[in-house]
C-alpha cells in the first residue's frame, strides 16, 4: 500500500452569515474530494495541542505524526533546514517576515506578497546595514525569510504578524518568558526599530510605493528555537521512502528533518496562481518511487488571511479540479493500491483572518475499506464520520493502520 496526503493549508473555516451560514468548503464545487469522502471514512482532528500556538509549523508536524509538545523547536529552525542553513550549538533561528506598516499599525504580514527578487535585495541590504558575526539574515521565499542570532536565547514571547493585522505594532514588540532572554529581546527589538528607519528609503520600496504596492518597511522576527532532534518517518513509522511537495520553506524544512525527499516544482508560488498541474504531476512521479507523498498547497491559507471568501472557495475548487481529479485518474492506472487522505492543517477563517485551534475535517480513502455514511467533505458533514475526533499522532497511526 502507498499513501498520499493532500493538505490544503488553512482550508477549514467557520460558517459565514453573509453566505447563508456556509463555509468555503461547503460552497465549493469539489466532486473529486467529495467522491473520496463518499468512498472513504471521515472525522475531525485536533492538530494543535493545548497551550500551543495554532501555527502551520505545529499543525503540519502534528499531521505527520510528530509529538510536537516534545519535539517542536520553532518555525525558524525548520525553515533553516529547507534553506540549507546549518545551525550550530547555541544558534537561535527565527522566521523573519518582511511586513508592511501603515502609520502605527501592522497593515499586513507579507508586504503585499512581495516578490522573492525584491525580498532578496532587501535581505542583502539588511545584512549590510544590520548584520554582524552575531546577527545574520538569510533569504527565503517572498516575505518569508530567516534570522539567526548566534548565542540567542529562545525564551521569548513573539507575536506572529499574521495574527495581528490592523493592530499597533508597538503592542506586539518582543517580550521575554524568562529573565535570561532579556538581552536577546532587546537586540531583536532594536533590529526591528532600525529596520523601520532604513527600509522605507530603499529603491525597492520606493518603486513599490510609486506602483501603489505595499512597502516592506519593517522586519518582524518570530517563532524562535534551536536545532530540533526529530526522528525520521522511517524511524517513527517504518516508512521506507517518502517525499514532500510544497512551495513553502517551512514545510520543506519539516520534510528535511523527517527524512523526506524534497521535490521542487517550477511555478509553485504558495498563492492561488500556483502551478497546480505541475504539483499534481510531481505527486504521481513521486508516488511511483516512494511509499508516501505529502502534498502541501498554501493558497487556501493565504486567501483566508486576506479574508477573501471568493478566492478561498476558488482555491479549494482548483485543488479539487486541477490536483485531486488528476491524482485519482493516474493512481487508478497503478498496480499497487494507494490510500488517500485530504485535510487542512488548521482553520484560517475568512471572518477573522487568523489561524484557530478548532479541529479540522479529514477523510481517509483506503481501497477495499467499507465507507461510512459521510457523503461530502466539509466541517459539518465529517462529524458523522467513522473516526470521530482524533488528536495529534492518532491521525498518522490511523492512516497507516498502526492502531
Amino acid at each position: 500500500m502507498k499513501y498520499i496526503i493532500v493538505l490544503g493549508d488553512g482550508m477549514a473555516d467557520e460558517p459565514l452569515k453573509e453566505y447563508g451560514g456556509k463555509t468555503p468548503l461547503q460552497m465549493a464545487e469539489k466532486p473529486s474530494i467529495d467522491y473520496l469522502a463518499k468512498m472513504g471514512c471521515s472525522g475531525l482532528l485536533v492538530t494543535v495541542p493545548e497551550g500551543m500556538h495554532p501555527g502551520s509549523e505545529v499543525a503540519n508536524m502534528s499531521v505527520l505524526g510528530y509529538d510536537v509538545k516534545k519535539l517542536f523547536e520553532g518555525r525558524g529552525t525548520l525553515e533553516a533546514a529547507s534553506m540549507g542553513v546549518k545551525l550550530e550549538r547555541g544558534d537561535m533561528a527565527m522566521r523573519c517576515n518582511l511586513i508592511c506598516l501603515e502609520g502605527d499599525n501592522i497593515k499586513n504580514h507579507s508586504a503585499g506578497h512581495i516578490s522573492s527578487e525584491e525580498s532578496h535585495k532587501l535581505i542583502n541590504f539588511l545584512n549590510e546595514k544590520l548584520g554582524s558575526e552575531k546577527v545574520v539574515f538569510y533569504k527565503g521565499v517572498s516575505y518569508r525569510n530567516l534570522l539567526v542570532i548566534k548565542g540567542g536565547n529562545k525564551y521569548l514571547d513573539c507575536t506572529p504578524p499574521h495574527d495581528v493585522p490592523g493592530q499597533p505594532w508597538k503592542d506586539h514588540m518582543i517580550k521575554t518568558t524568562q529573565p535570561e532572554a532579556k538581552d536577546t529581546a532587546n537586540l531583536l527589538n532594536d533590529l526591528i526599530l532600525k529596520s523601520m528607519k532604513i527600509l522605507s528609503d530603499h529603491p525597492v520600496n520606493k518603486a513599490r510605493k510609486q506602483a501603489g504596492k505595499d512597502m516592506a518597511n519593517s522586519i518582524w522576527p518570530w517563532s524562535p528555537g534551536y536545532k530540533p532532534e526529530m526522528p525520521t518517518l522511517k524511524e517513527l513509522y517504518g516508512i521506507n521512502s517518502s517525499a514532500v511537495i510544497s512551495a513553502v520553506d517551512l514545510i520543506q524544512g519539516i520534510g528535511v528533518y523527517a527524512g523526506m525527499d524534497v521535490i521542487h516544482v517550477k511555478g509553485a508560488t504558495g498563492l492561488a496562481d500556483t502551478n497546480y498541474e505541475g504539483k499534481a504531476k510531481a505527486v504521481i512521479d513521486a508516488i511511483k518511487i516512494h511509499d508516501f507523498v505529502y502534498l502541501h498547497v498554501e493558497a487556501t491559507d493565504e486567501a483566508g488571511h486576506e479574508g477573501n471568501v471568493a478566492l478561498k472557495t476558488k482555491a479549494i475548487e482548483y485543488l479539487d479540479k486541477r490536483i485531486v481529479k488528476y491524482l485519482l485518474e493516474e493512481t487508478a492506472k497503478m498496480d499497487e493500491p494507494v490510500t488517500f487522505a485530504v485535510l487542512p492543517d488548521h482553520p484560517t477563517p475568512c471572518a477573522t483572518t487568523i489561524h484557530t485551534k478548532n479541529p479540522v475535517p479529514f477523510l481517509i480513502y483506503r481501497p477495499g475499506e467499507k465507507p461510512d455514511s459521510v457523503q461530502k467533505y466539509d466541517e459539518i458533514s465529517v462529524k458523522k464520520g467513522k473516526y470521530g475526533l482524533l488528536h495529534g499522532t492518532e491521525f498518522m497511526r490511523t492512516l497507516l493502520n498502526h492502531n
